[in-house]
């Protein structure tokens, strides 16, 4: 009601399951019916946003009116079971919400709009203590990447997690030490006194709303039973629950006082609590009545989901904004001192593109601006993304004079246009990447990446992409689309600068939950990323993005390809079928590791077809039908891959090709191949010597040299 009256339009929540249903059924009016129901096993699809997840996992939206008549909206993320893994992606809803007021409204005299949006993360004691993703969360609270204007925090502080001790859950005097780092206020309230508890609430909103930092409240109480009603506390806290069984509740502990006060009578008291019990049963009952007389009904269990109904708009865009997007890249302001070398790497592309040849930053740059022309929302956060890990995008420029920054991309046709939001993260992958995901859930129609410094440092998210990413659309039925950036592709720089793990990502594939792509083409990075705007299906688009093909000769579009056509997710061969003896399809780099072997065995080079599959999921079932009956005289089919072979993509496409090659050639016993490293336990070597021999051994193995 205070934040109401004080014109907050919307507090966003985020918290673990303990407490959810009492803030569903109390703070969101969700009805005591549809409660009981989902306890029952069943979800009304109208009150919440989805119904594959136990009901303490699910979101909520509602609208609160103050006494004032002032009006609120509110809501509650859906999470799983990770207690705090909810924290970014809350910071990152609210900085969306955030950013559409501030974007819309940006011609509004004066006013903060992240003073509109706040955010309230409800904690355990443990889990605040305990969990990484907390001190994250904390940190990115004033960046200018992520800042939502300060977070109220409120640690339910039962002093024990699950069975453990707070003794043995931190070294911390206070669970709430660790907001020390970000020198947050922190409250101390007993939970034993309702009103002093409304009173610190008070003052943590004020403060938010004045200072537009974070501050944290510490409600110290207690757990009546354990972990859950059917759990036996006393097994491992036996004193504690002697002092807990003796304890008068809070609700008849609060009578008491209001009645000594003189401003409850006890009929009165009674009367409220008889009221609201009967309120309950008739609810429960009702419920009861309805699924007695549906016992006995089949449950339909789905073996294919629904498909959506998923329609793309053209993701070509015109020359004038291609020609318009390339002379402002490579145009700087007057007075602007440029970097020497980078005036020089303009010049080199100005003159490629006129020459007719487009890089990956520039193809990269061109979706960007595109996208900016048409409206669109560009979000781009990661570990060194304003320049680029491998110095190669340079979103941003800086004075050498004076350090002023100075975003192309940002001056197209200025007020005609969004702007791009790029930012260097702080060193994480976890919040970061929750935080991202969090800000595309808000923003439906924009461009929203995460970028990794490498592809492995992923490893650090992996709760994100379980959780989150591949399964809000089943779980909760939220679409998404995000985009992962991962820098992929062997080198010979040693285990962790080698693998994005693609094979974790295809393991998450199912039901079309997600585009798992390892792009050759700057036009085919520049296609699928419009195509993540243009598609009326929202799906998260994972890409292994390269390193050393950033400056690859060959690694080239003309401009005619972004001014017409559409993703490729195959790239054919193009070697004459009648001439064919052996057809290797492969992925990424390697490509240009096997075209360069080529160059050196003229034979071989007329006998062996290549054809790339650019994306992996949704798998291009026509298109991979199409090279396989062209080239259905080849001897041989491989699969050739640099990663070892229990890594990479080889385990998801086996058993796909192998149906393919049956139908195409029936029942003769005809079998993909597998060309590459032999199973490691490790990614890739750690020395560069080793690494060039292995390289060579499995392209003599792919081209049966």
């Amino acid at each position: 009601c205070d934040a109401a009256d004080q014109e907050v339009k919307e507090v966003v929540i985020g918290m673990a399951h303990r407490g959810r249903l009492n803030v569903l059924a109390n703070i969101l009016s969700k009805p005591y019916e549809v409660i009981f129901s989902e306890f029952e096993g069943s979800i009304d699809p109208k009150t919440s946003l989805g119904s594959g997840d136990v009901k303490y996992h699910l979101g909520a939206r509602a609208t609160h009116v103050s006494p004032s008549g002032a009006e609120i909206n509110i809501t509650l993320a859906s999470n799983p079971s990770h207690l705090e893994a909810v924290n970014p992606v809350v910071e990152g809803i609210v900085r969306a919400k955030q950013d559409k007021m501030r974007l819309e409204h940006a011609d509004a005299p004066g006013g903060d709009y992240k003073d509109g949006v706040v955010p309230l993360l409800i904690h355990g004691d443990a889990a605040f203590a305990g969990q990484g993703v907390v001190a994250e969360t904390l940190n990115l609270s004033q960046l200018r990447g992520y800042t939502t204007g300060g977070t109220i925090h409120l640690v339910i502080n039962n002093q024990i997690g699950f069975t453990t001790n707070s003794k043995d859950a931190r070294s911390s005097t206070y669970a709430t030490d660790v907001a020390r780092m970000i020198q947050a206020p922190i409250f101390h309230v007993n939970g034993d006194d309702p009103e002093s508890c409304v009173r610190v609430m008070r003052l943590a909103l004020d403060f938010r709303q004045v200072f537009n930092k974070d501050v944290v409240i510490d409600l110290i109480t207690y757990r009546v039973h354990g972990h859950n009603e059917g759990d036996e506390p006393t097994y491992t806290q036996p004193v504690l629950y002697k002092k807990i069984e003796a304890k008068r509740s809070v609700r008849k502990l609060y009578t008491e006082l209001l009645m000594r006060r003189g401003e409850m009578e006890p009929t009165e008291a009674e009367a409220m609590l008889d009221d609201y019990r009967s309120h309950l049963q008739e609810a429960f009952e009702r419920v009861r009545a309805i699924h007695e007389a549906e016992k006995g009904k089949e449950i339909e269990i789905r073996e294919e989901p629904e498909p959506l109904n998923e329609v793309i708009d053209a993701t070509y865009s015109s020359r004038e904004d291609i020609d318009l997007i390339a002379e402002k890249l490579l145009a700087m302001p007057e007075g602007f001192a440029a970097h020497k070398k980078l005036v020089r790497q303009f010049e080199r592309r100005a003159k490629q593109y006129a020459d007719g040849k487009v890089d990956w930053a520039m193809g990269e740059a061109f979706a960007f601006g595109t996208l900016l022309l048409d409206d669109a929302i560009v979000r781009l956060a990661g570990q060194d993304s304003r320049r680029g890990t491998f110095s190669h995008r340079h979103a941003v420029l800086y004075d050498q004079e004076n350090g002023y920054e100075y975003i192309p991309l940002n001056h197209l046709r200025p007020g005609e246009q969004k702007p791009l939001l790029v930012y260097d993260s702080f060193l994480s992958e976890y919040a970061a990447s929750g935080f991202e995901y969090g800000y595309s859930l808000e923003q439906p129609n924009a461009l929203v990446i995460w970028e990794a410094q490498f592809g492995d440092f992923a490893n650090g998210a992996q709760i994100v992409f379980d959780q989150f990413l591949s399964a809000s659309w089943t779980k909760w039925g939220q679409q998404n689309r995000l985009v992962l950036l991962l820098p992929h592709g062997y080198e010979g720089q040693g285990p962790e600068h080698s693998s994005a793990r693609l094979e974790r990502f295809l393991q998450l594939c199912a039901e079309k939950n997600m585009s798992v792509c390892n792009f050759t083409s700057p036009a085919n990075y520049f296609h699928a990323l419009r195509r993540q705007v243009k598609n009326s299906v929202g799906r998260p688009l994972v890409v292994m993005s390269p390193k050393s093909l950033l400056r690859h000769p060959g690694v080239v579009s003309s401009p005619e390809e972004f001014t017409e056509g559409t993703l490729r997710e195959v790239i054919p061969a193009t070697l004459d079928p009648a001439q064919v003896k052996r057809h290797l399809f492969c992925s990424g780099k390697v490509y240009f590791d096997i075209m360069d072997a080529l160059e050196k065995e003229p034979e071989k080079k007329a006998q062996i077809a290549v054809t790339r599959l650019e994306q992996f999921y949704p798998v291009p079932h026509d298109a991979i039908m199409a090279e396989l009956e062209r080239y259905k005289g080849a001897e041989d089919v491989c699969w050739v891959q640099e990663e070892p072979r229990n890594m990479g993509g080889w385990t998801f496409i086996k058993e796909r090709f192998d149906d393919k090659l049956r139908a195409v050639h029936g029942d003769c016993g005809k079998f993909i191949q597998y060309k590459g490293r032999a199973a490691r336990a490790s990614t890739a070597t750690g020395s560069s010597k080793v690494h060039q021999k292995e390289q060579e051994a499995l392209l003599a193995k792919a081209l049966n040299i």
